[in-house]
């Protein structure tokens, strides 16, 4: 979750450096730090606790330059947020910035202190730069000894480390973090984030599991896990620079979720005909494998876990063959039972979340058929490592609280389901009207978000709450979920999903006129199960915000606020009811004064357990 920017030119690359940070804020941070070898060949360190703007601030009063430094973004892992907990850290001449964990830490550190070196920080980075400088003391180079270093970890890294007493090497690792390469002229950066470095190159390398690099301004050497040199292709990216720009929105999350229609139409394009999924979109063996699937697995966290539970309802329905869903980080570290043909399928935005990576790689020694991501970048790595891929084309999502991300991967998984369905009890018109609705969906999503308004005054009966419960029965009960998620993520109102079947089981006891609850109510077999569920809601003097159907009946009184939506047709009807309750959660963190797009605790990508 931490971000890591580095740099060897001919130039002064401070404010490369410092961009690169400002651009992975996204990620989440708790700290900034940079570190840079000056002209006068001494380690210039300057950190500093919040935003980047804040480790701007102290350069302005400690100004310093250089043509090799790294970088960091800090989302605390070991250590609660502190100035000397930030990285970069230091030792004598060498300064270290990492990514991930570094799980046989305690260990590293007695052994170190036994050896005379003090450790000024609580966390587990420390532990990387006096192990390199203890070999670098041994008579190693920076390259042999952070290699030897590397061999000594247990856990994840991404690590970028610099030398005084050899200014113009950079040298980087990765393993189980993600790292890039970006290329320049006569110039090499490193970062976790291609979007680190947009703004000086278009041309990346995308390390591989185990890579360790040696750069210099005008060399780069990779070598894999196996110690031999490489070459990894350069890989040319066209996204467009205004993604990572909030235009007219005053946040990142209200500019994403108002790209849905664009976002939804690009991954549908070229997916679907008139009347078909087009399979081959999975990628050139996905005929030869869906044929073979009998069941299926989906591992996700968060809200790709939320797209995997409503995907649960489709794979079941319309392709008649059992669908697991499970939360990584709980999948990952048990005994799984493989079912016979099995397509594993990980959904994550980054493709590159640590628990969902995890659990591909122990599918892989599990006996899975084959497996399956669903995901927003097509060089991450689980695009990288699985059996086949599926972009979702949703364009760089900035705001941590995920909102086009999770609608498109809804559509993935929606081809998927019909894809499978048609080798088992899908008909080809019940193909053609799934397809036909999905066509719809763009315009659909168009007329919700001119709801906005309405959603805007609404959310004013949230915003001095501290709880909500929300509901939904059959497939809107994950949709439920991921409304609540949002609501706190960004609000921080403790919220809650239920089935709507479930209130007498417990959560009725928390029902009172202080406490607001959200339903949605699609028009579908479920409703008037869900209007009696309310109805419990009402007798207790529960407030009720409806987000129905405009033909389902509800209407507006003391008790209940109705929000009436389109009609749409019941397999879109997960899609088109998400974007309503976005729109709730993020007016009332507004309302709130919340950091929209970068709540307190969280990271956007997490790249560590």
């Amino acid at each position: 979750m931490c971000g890591i920017v580095g740099a060897v030119a001919q130039r002064n690359v401070l404010g490369i450096l410092i961009e690169g940070l400002k651009r992975l804020e996204y990620r989440g941070y708790d700290s900034a730090g940079v570190a840079l070898i000056d002209d006068d060949l001494q380690l210039q360190v300057r950190k500093e606790m919040g935003k980047v703007a804040s480790l701007e601030a102290l350069l302005e009063q400690s100004p310093t330059k250089g043509t090799i430094g790294i970088a960091h973004t800090r989302w605390a892992t070991h250590g609660k947020p502190s100035q000397k907990n930030a990285h970069p850290h230091a030792s004598d001449n060498i300064a270290v910035v990492h990514n991930g964990i570094i799980e046989n830490h305690d260990e590293l550190r007695e052994e170190l202190t036994g050896k005379g070196y003090s450790f000024a920080s609580e966390t587990d980075t420390e532990v990387i730069v006096h192990q390199v400088n203890d070999l670098v003391k041994q008579g190693k180079d920076l390259f042999s000894a952070v290699k030897a270093a590397v061999e000594t970890f247990e856990g994840a890294y991404a690590l970028g480390v610099i030398n005084t007493q050899e200014p113009d090497r950079l040298v980087a690792a990765r393993s189980g973090s993600p790292l890039v390469i970006g290329v320049g002229i006569e110039e090499y950066f490193i970062a976790s984030d291609q979007l680190a470095l947009r703004q000086v190159t278009d041309r990346f390398i995308f390390l591989e599991e185990g890579d360790l690099v040696d750069i210099r301004n005008d060399q780069l050497r990779i070598f894999d896990a196996n110690g031999e040199q490489v070459e990894r292709k350069i890989v040319t990216l066209t996204e467009a620079e205004e993604s990572a720009d909030k235009g007219e929105y005053r946040h990142y999350m209200l500019k994403e979720i108002y790209e849905q229609p664009k976002v939804l139409r690009n991954t549908l394009q070229g997916r679907i005909s008139k009347t078909q999924v087009l399979e081959e979109a999975f990628g050139a063996e996905a005929k030869a494998i869906f044929d073979q699937v009998e069941s299926v697995q989906i591992v996700a966290c968060g809200t790709s876990y939320h797209s995997g539970l409503v995907a649960k309802y489709w794979m079941e329905d319309w392709a008649g063959i059992p669908c697991y869903v499970e939360v990584a980080s709980e999948f990952r570290y048990r005994k799984v039972v493989v079912p016979k043909n099995s397509l594993f399928v990980t959904i994550s935005q980054s493709g590159e979340t640590a628990d969902t990576l995890a659990a591909l790689r122990s599918a892989k020694e599990a006996g899975y058929l084959a497996s399956l991501t669903i995901c927003n970048v097509a060089n991450s790595s689980l695009a990288r490592e699985s059996d086949l891929s599926f972009m979702t084309l949703a364009g760089p999502e900035i705001g941590v609280a995920s909102t086009k991300a999770f609608t498109t991967q809804l559509v993935a998984l929606q081809l998927l389901s019909i894809a499978l369905g048609r080798r088992h009890n899908l008909s080809s018109d019940k193909e053609q009207a799934l397809v036909s609705a999905l066509h719809q969906l763009p315009q659909l999503c168009e007329d919700v978000l001119a709801l906005d308004d309405t959603i805007l005054h609404t959310s004013e009966a949230f915003s001095e709450k501290h709880h909500s419960l929300f509901l939904g029965r059959g497939v809107q009960y994950p949709v439920a979920m991921e409304g609540a998620l949002k609501l706190k993520e960004i609000s921080y109102i403790h919220a809650e999903a239920y089935p709507a079947g479930e209130l007498k089981h417990g959560p009725l006891a928390l029902v009172d006129s202080d406490m607001p609850i959200v339903a949605v109510a699609p028009n579908d077999d479920l409703l008037e199960k869900l209007k009696s569920n309310l109805q419990e809601v009402q007798a207790r003097g529960g407030k009720l915000f409806v987000f129905a159907d405009k033909n389902s009946g509800f209407v507006n009184d003391e008790s209940t606020v109705v929000i009436n939506l389109p009609h749409v047709d019941d397999s879109i009807a997960p899609l088109v009811y998400t974007l309503p309750l976005q729109l709730l959660s993020y007016h009332v963190a507004v309302l709130k004064g919340t950091d929209v797009d970068q709540p307190r605790n969280l990271a956007k990508s997490v790249t560590v357990e």
